[in-house]
C-alpha cells in the first residue's frame, strides 16, 4: 500500500512539474540574462504551491480510503474502543440506545506527531427504530438456581420460570416489535409482536391438555393490532393475543420487583386471544372489557366465550388501582378422534363429548400500587377464584366448587440509582387442588437484591422460601417430600431497544 502511495505521489509531481518545465524553457529563450533569476524564483514558488495542493489532495484521498475500509468491517469492529461500563451506562431507561461516549483516543501518526480522533457517535449494532415510528427491542434473561432440598431431577415445584436447580438456564430470549398509536401525530393504529424462546415459553404457552394445537403458537407470546376509536377521550381496541393482566406480575423480569414469580402469577391466566377494549372516562378512570376464547387458549376447547369486566383507577398521582372480574368455562366439549375422512389440518379431527361439563370459573382479582416516596413503592394483590365442573348437580355430576384465595404484598426500596431491595410475601389457600393438585395452604417469602450496571443490564440475587402445611416439595430421597423449599437464585437480565417504559 505504501509503495502504491509513493508511486502515485511521484506521478502527480511529474505531471505538476511538466508545465513548469515548459514555462522555464520558454522564459529562458525569450528573456535576457538580467530577468532569468527572477523568472526562476517565480517558477519555483508556483511549483511549491502546486506540490502543497497535491499533498493535501492525497491526504484527503487516504482519509477517504480508510473510512471505506472501516465501513466494510462488522459494525462491532468499526466502533471506536470505549470502556465497557461507560457503554452500558449510556443506555436510556427504556433500553433505547443513546450515543456511545465519543472516542477521544490519542494516537501516534506515521510522522511521530500526536493526533486526536474526531468525536463521532458509534453506530448502533442492532436496529432499534424502524420507519414510521415502530421500535425493535431485544431481551435476554438467564439464571442459576440452587435448591437446598437437592430435589430429584433438579426440579423446583410451583415455580413459573426458575424451574431447575443447580443448572445454568436460559429463562427467555425475546424480540419485540412495537408500534404504539400516536393520536396527536394522526396515527390511530398500532401493532405489537413478541417472539419468545426458552424455558418461559413452556410455561406461558398452552399444552394439549388445555389447547388443541399449541405447537402453532409456541413462540408467539403476544401479537395484536390496536386502533383508537375517536369516541370521547378515546376507545382503544386490541385484536389478537396478549398477556393477561390478571395479577400484578408480568412476563419481563426487568419490570418486576423480584426475579422469581409468585404463586399467583403461576396460577392465574398467562394469555388470552380475542378482542379487548379500554375506554378512558377521564384522566382518573378507564373501563375495560374483554371477550376471548378462554384462559391460556389461542384456540378454544369449547364454544363458550370468556369475558372480563374491570377498571383502572388513579385517584391520586401516587396510587394506581386495578380491579378485574373474569368469568369463563374451560371444560372441553370435544376430544381428539381418528376417523375423519375429509382434508383437514392436523389436529382438527375431533369428536363431541356428550354430555360436556359446563361449570364456570369466576376470578376476582384486584391490585393496587402506592408510590409512597420517590424511592419506596408498596403493592398489594388480592384474589378469589371459584370453579365448578358442572353448573348443576346431577347423578354422577358434582357441582361442588374448588377455591383458590389469598393475597400478595410487595415492597421495593431504591437504595441508590444502581441498587435496590425488593421483598414479597404471599398466602395461597388451595382448596380442592385447583392450583397444585393438593388441598393445602401455601406461603412464601422472597428477598431480592438488585444491582443495575446500567440501563439495559441488571443482576438480581434472591433468596426464597416456599412452605406448606403438608409435605409437598421434592427432596433427594424418592417418595420423601418436604413441607418447605428454600432456594437461592442469581438472575442476569439484558435488554436493548427503542421502546420507552415497561414492556
Amino acid at each position: 500500500m505504501r509503495f502504491f502511495h509513493r508511486l502515485l505521489v511521484s506521478f502527480l509531481l511529474f505531471v505538476a512539474l511538466l508545465p513548469g518545465v515548459g514555462v522555464l524553457a520558454q522564459t529562458t529563450v525569450a528573456a535576457g540574462p538580467h530577468s532569468e533569476e527572477e523568472d526562476l524564483r517565480q517558477t519555483v514558488r508556483e511549483l511549491a504551491l502546486r506540490v502543497t495542493a497535491l499533498e493535501e489532495e492525497l491526504h484527503r484521498q487516504r482519509a477517504g480510503t480508510a473510512m471505506e475500509s472501516a465501513s466494510l468491517k462488522p459494525a462491532a469492529l468499526a466502533v471506536p474502543r470505549v470502556d465497557v461500563r461507560s457503554s452500558v451506562e449510556s443506555l436510556s431507561t427504556s433500553g433505547a440506545a443513546e450515543t456511545l461516549p465519543a472516542a477521544s483516543v490519542a494516537t501516534k501518526s506515521e510522522t511521530g506527531q500526536t493526533a486526536t480522533a474526531q468525536n463521532t457517535p458509534a453506530a448502533s449494532v442492532l436496529p432499534t427504530q424502524l420507519p414510521g415510528g415502530a421500535t425493535l427491542n431485544y431481551a435476554f434473561d438467564g439464571y442459576y438456581g440452587y435448591d437446598f432440598n437437592h430435589p430429584i431431577g433438579r426440579v423446583q415445584y410451583l415455580r413459573a420460570y426458575d424451574v431447575l436447580s443447580n443448572v445454568f438456564s436460559i429463562n427467555q430470549a425475546d424480540i419485540v416489535l412495537a408500534l404504539d398509536p400516536d393520536v396527536a401525530a394522526g396515527r390511530r393504529y398500532g401493532v405489537r409482536f413478541d417472539l419468545q424462546f426458552g424455558q418461559a415459553t413452556e410455561t406461558l404457552q398452552g399444552n394439549p391438555a388445555n389447547e388443541p394445537r399449541p405447537e402453532i403458537y409456541r413462540n408467539i407470546f403476544q401479537v395484536y393490532g390496536t386502533y383508537v376509536v375517536p369516541l370521547g377521550k378515546g376507545l382503544t381496541v386490541d385484536v389478537g393475543k396478549w398477556a393477561s393482566s390478571l395479577g400484578i406480575e408480568g412476563n419481563y423480569t426487568k419490570d418486576q420487583v423480584n426475579y422469581s414469580r409468585s404463586f399467583y402469577f403461576n396460577y392465574l391466566p398467562f394469555y388470552h386471544e380475542g378482542v379487548r377494549a379500554s375506554y378512558k372516562v377521564n384522566d382518573k378512570l378507564a373501563l375495560n372489557y374483554w371477550i376471548v376464547n378462554g384462559t391460556n387458549q389461542s384456540e378454544p376447547t369449547n364454544s363458550y366465550k370468556d369475558e372480563l369486566f374491570g377498571f383502572t383507577a388513579q385517584p391520586t398521582k401516587h396510587i394506581l388501582w386495578n380491579f378485574n372480574y373474569y368469568v369463563g368455562q374451560d371444560h372441553p366439549d370435544v376430544t381428539p378422534a381418528t376417523n375423519c375422512n375429509g382434508p383437514i389440518q392436523p389436529g382438527l379431527c375431533l369428536k363431541e363429548i356428550n354430555p360436556a361439563p359446563d361449570g364456570k370459573a369466576h376470578i376476582f382479582d384486584s391490585y393496587v400500587t402506592w408510590n409512597a416516596t420517590p424511592k419506596l413503592s408498596v403493592s398489594l394483590e388480592g384474589d378469589y377464584v371459584v370453579q365448578r365442573e358442572w353448573a348443576n348437580a346431577a347423578p354422577g355430576e358434582s357441582s361442588a366448587p374448588s377455591h383458590v384465595d389469598g393475597g400478595v404484598a410487595y415492597a421495593r426500596y431504591q437504595l441508590t440509582p444502581k441498587m435496590a431491595l425488593g421483598g414479597r410475601t404471599e398466602y395461597l389457600s388451595d382448596r380442592g387442588g385447583l392450583f397444585s393438585g393438593t388441598t393445602q395452604a401455601l406461603k412464601e417469602f422472597t428477598g431480592t437484591y438488585e444491582y443495575k450496571f446500567g440501563e439495559g443490564f441488571l443482576a438480581r440475587a434472591e433468596f426464597r422460601r416456599d412452605w406448606s402445611n403438608v409435605p409437598f416439595f421434592l427432596t433427594n430421597k424418592p417418595g420423601v417430600l418436604s413441607p418447605s423449599q428454600p432456594t437461592m437464585t442469581v438472575g442476569m437480565v439484558w435488554w436493548y431497544g427503542g421502546k420507552q417504559g415497561a414492556w
